[in-house]
Parts: C-alpha cells; structure tokens; sequence
C-alpha cells in the first residue's frame, strides 16, 4: 500500500487555509492517543481561580514564563483569536484569515461578531500569507503571544519570543485539539478557570446539538481531501488532526482502516493511492471539501467510485473557501455558530448510509 508522509508543499495543499504549514515543526515528543494533550501542556497557577503569578506553560519547544497579567494579546494563525474573544478579551493584533472569508474583512464571520460585540470595527490584523509578520507583531507591542494551535517552527518561536512571551502547541505543528486550544491560550492570558468553564460550556452546547441527529451516532466517519483533476490520490486526515478529532464530538467513531493509516505517523494526514481504496470500506459516512460536481466525479471514477461510501452518496460536502468550510476546523467562536449546519449536511450523508 501507497502511504506517504506529507511534504510541505503538500500541507499546504490540504490544509488550504493553513498557510503556516509549509513550515515544519520541530522534533518534539510524540502525541499521546487521547482526545486531549493539554496535560503535556500545562501551566503551574496552583487550584484557585485567580491566576498567581509568574506563570510557566510547557509546549513543545519548551517553557514559556509569564511574569504578570498579561493586558496587550496578539494571536497568530488559526482560531488562537477565537479564543480571547470567547472570553471577552479584545486581542491587540490577530491573523488575517486566509480561507473561508467572503468579503474584504479578513475575518470570518464569527469573529468578526466577536470584535463587534466587544465594540470593536477594525481591528489590527497580521497579514502572514508569506510568512510571520514579526515588525507588525511587535508594532502592536504585545505582552503575550497565543499560538497554540499554528505550525510556528523553532525559528518562528525564538523570533517572537523577542517580541513577547510565547503559548506555541502542545507536541505537534497543527495538531492540537479544540479544547488544548483554548484551555492553553486561556491559561496564557491567565485565564485558565474560564478556559476551563468555556470547554464545559460547547461540550454541553454539542451534546445538546448532536442529540437531535440520532442518525449520526455511532457512524463510522473520516475527514476527506481530493483534488478534483486528479484522483489518483487523495488524503485522508489522521484523528491528530483538528478536523477529524471534532466528528468524535459529534458523535462518530473513528474507522479501523484510519487507525491503521495513523499508525507510525506523526503527520495529520497520510496519502493513500486510489488503487487502494478497498482499505476504506469500513468508512460509514465521508466529509471533504466540495460540491455535487465533485461527488459526481468520483462517483464515475473506477478506483475511487468502488468506495462504498462514495457509492451510496454517504458524503458531507463542504463548499470549498466558505466559512463552513473553515469551520470544520473548530474554534472557540466557529462552533456555536456553524455546527447546526454542519450536522444538517452530516445527517444528510448519514441517512444515506443507513
């Protein structure tokens, strides 16, 4: 069987929006197994609510010392901005989005909600689609940096560093979960009990969601990449991978045959060859990137077409570049607003594969 490792060039390819991976991370420790790997990435701030300072949050490339309450955020990369709006914090600085944005903002409509709601209409934003921005970083003279989900190498981290403390990932470049994300940027603000409370709170707010499509439950699911001119190849997202870990929320399971494909991987995707997609039959319901056209075309195609899930139409397509599409990398903000679509094109899919 035909399984690669994703180069950069091609990390780029299917995280579409995350333009940060073409740079490699650092060797760091392997990540654990679970659904959450913030307890490899703690911050020491004793069991009372109000935050004792300094601080010191382990990630991957190290220690980060916070001396005080930090008062200026900047956030870099994906949803870290999410985050402090999420608890009423207005970022100094964040990432322009680069996927899923629609008007001229550089915002996704949720967060741009979030800065509306705490009164602000224009906020500073880091063009990084080249590249960190490190004099616009520290222009807005941040007291803390939050990316802990982003694909910042070892030279990006000491870079910023100079800037201000830094909250990178836990173990692995784009490999953190919804919940590490902001249970580690909240404990980076010195907010870590209300981190804490926000995660209770979607968890309740899915729970309430999913129990509406009992359809879904127990579905067998997989987190889908094809590139529509050539389907000799496609890519399938690992459960390290954000994406895939958020169908576990919403009630699926994950297939035997990813497990097996995750197996000696520490990217958050493997490739696999359309001459070996009999591996793929225990794969209940797909979601990818894509439209009707696309389910057409690999419908007719003779290797990927056999797939039982292609055949029965058991496929949750999200329009590619629309912010449900972007969604489907979970935020502290992108959850409440879209997972009541995201589970009506999922019910879909699952009733055809009844």
């Amino acid at each position: 069987m035909k399984l690669k490792k994703l180069s950069a060039i091609l990390a780029v390819a299917l995280s579409v929006f995350l333009t940060a991976c073409s740079n490699t991370a650092a060797d760091t420790s392997d990540k654990e197994d679970t659904s959450s790997a913030v307890d490899e990435a703690t911050v020491t701030t004793g069991d009372t609510a109000e935050t004792e300072y300094p601080i010191t949050i382990k990630h991957a490339f190290g220690e980060t010392v916070i001396e005080s309450k930090p008062e200026r955020i900047a956030t870099i990369f994906w949803g870290n901005q999410d985050v402090a709006l999420a608890l009423g914090v207005i970022p100094v600085g964040v990432s322009e989005a680069n996927y899923g944005v629609t008007d001229d903002s550089g915002l996704l409509p949720w967060t741009a909600e979030g800065f509306k709601n705490l009164g602000v209409e224009n906020p500073v934003l880091f063009n990084d689609t080249d590249g960190l921005d490190f004099e616009a970083i520290s222009d807005v003279q941040p007291d803390v940096i939050l990316a802990a989900y982003s694909g910042i190498t070892q030279e990006d981290y000491n870079l910023l560093s100079e800037i201000a403390p830094v909250v990178a990932f836990p173990t692995l470049a784009w490999q953190t979960y919804w919940r590490d994300q902001i249970i580690m940027d909240a404990e980076g603000m010195g907010m870590k009990a209300e981190g804490e409370q926000l995660v209770t709170e979607l968890e309740q707010l899915i729970a309430e969601k999913v129990a509406g499509y009992p359809q879904i439950a127990g579905k067998s699911a997989a987190f889908f990449y094809f590139i529509p001119s050539d389907l000799g190849k496609f890519y399938v997202y690992l459960t390290t991978d954000p994406r895939a870990a958020y169908l576990n929320d919403l009630g699926m399971t994950v297939p035997e045959s990813v497990t097996k494909l995750a197996e000696g991987s520490d990217s958050f995707a493997v490739e696999v060859s359309a001459e070996n997609v009999d591996i793929l039959n225990d794969i209940d319901i797909i979601i990818a990137y894509g439209d009707e056209a696309l389910l057409e075309s690999l419908q007719a195609d003779s290797l990927v077409g056999t797939i039982p899930a292609v055949q029965r139409g058991s496929v949750a397509l999200l329009e590619d570049g629309t912010p449900l599409a972007a969604s489907s990398t979970p935020s502290a903000l992108s959850i409440p607003a879209t997972i009541d679509e995201y589970l009506s094109i999922i019910g879909e899919a699952a009733d055809k594969a009844e």
